[in-house]
């Protein structure tokens, strides 16, 4: 008996609106977050709140975007693996007419490789569309080993996944290559609005992201990654929007950065590993459809460009939670009210009033 694919019920609620501007998008947008820890919405909904107050708003610049898939072939020794290297290099152009074979919206844009012993690990970028690409990344990767494995001698099938991707690893190779879209967002806070709304001062928030992001991160050993709470905002968007939420694991890499400009606050989060589409797997549930419908990514655009605008509208969100949480931190005794209210007591307070 084939039973009906079953549906895990996470709550969900939109926050905001939120204002985005940028080399992507000018937008005022609501986003949606499904997550069990519903503080998360209040402090997401205050970083929102402030984003309205400042005319740019969240500036987000896309700087990079690629998927990538690694491989790895065996030689007889290291030199044999390096001069198979220099022939994967000679044929690149070689290379992206069998990748232009296995779709459409795929399209091989650079490769990096590195031998250790006798074995040769190419690490394929591809761009793929409005897609976050792993099943493309895949099946060029495929075609491309089979065609190397053909006419390069001295090598032989290792495996289609080397680890050198990564996938859904904490590495730092994702943030020195790239691995999804790479989205930097910047928001310039005035005094009084630090002061009235977040009930802190620039340099407080500063000399924090420093010693507990930065300091503290290092002594725990973190990797190519410095923020409070990245991973809770990625997660509540990625369930509600269809994504691969396993994602979340290199997605959470990233930097914060703040400043007291003359005390005005300079924030920004720096996030370049984020793996995420509009079409694919997961984007044909109902509510998903809904939810990338409400945000503007089921519009006729060029190739790709729904899924950039879905990864600034994430990005902007990881910073409205980020800010609002390292500005509780400023001040004992509001994260823990926070949520004792928001867990235990009121389950009805609206969202980013």
């Amino acid at each position: 008996m084939t039973e009906p694919t079953a549906v895990a019920g996470v709550p969900m609620r939109w926050v905001g609106p939120l204002r985005i501007s940028g080399n992507v998008a000018d937008i005022e947008t609501e986003v949606p977050l499904a997550t069990f820890e519903s503080p998360l919405w209040p402090s997401v909904g205050r970083g929102a709140r402030i984003s309205m107050m400042v005319d740019e708003g969240i500036v987000t610049t896309l700087v990079d975007e690629r998927m990538t898939r690694s491989v790895f072939v065996r030689a007889a020794d290291a030199q044999t693996a390096h001069l198979a290297s220099l022939e994967v290099d000679a044929r690149f152009d070689e290379l992206r007419e069998i990748v232009r074979k296995c779709g459409r919206f795929v399209e091989l844009i650079g490769f990096h490789h590195e031998i250790t012993a006798n074995l040769l690990f190419l690490r394929f970028s591809f761009t793929t569309g409005d897609a976050s690409g792993h099943n493309m990344a895949t099946l060029a990767a495929d075609a491309l080993l089979s065609y190397l494995l053909d006419t390069i001698p001295g090598i032989s099938y290792g495996s289609i996944s080397g680890n050198y991707c990564t996938d859904k690893k904490a590495t730092a190779i994702n943030g020195i290559l790239g691995r999804g879209k790479n989205v930097v967002t910047e928001l310039l806070v005035p005094r009084d609005i630090v002061h009235a709304r977040l009930h802190t001062t620039a340099s407080a928030i500063a000399e924090l992201n420093v010693r507990k992001n930065m300091i503290g991160t290092l002594l725990a050993g973190g990797i190519r990654s410095a923020n409070a709470h990245y991973a809770n905002m990625l997660l509540g968007f990625y369930l509600a929007t269809g994504q691969d939420a396993a994602n979340i694991v290199e997605g959470s890499q990233g930097v914060t950065v703040a400043e007291d400009r003359d005390g005005d606050l300079y924030f920004s989060c720096t996030l370049p590993n984020l793996i995420v589409g509009t079409v694919g797997n997961g984007k044909g549930l109902d509510f998903v459809e809904e939810n990338l419908t409400r945000l503007g990514c089921r519009e006729e655009r060029d190739p790709g460009d729904n899924a950039r605008r879905l990864a600034v509208i994430i990005a902007a969100t990881v910073l409205c939670g980020e800010l609002s949480l390292l500005a509780a931190q400023t001040n004992p005794g509001e994260l823990m009210r926070a949520h004792v209210r928001w867990e235990r007591e009121d389950k009805t307070t609206k969202v980013g009033g």
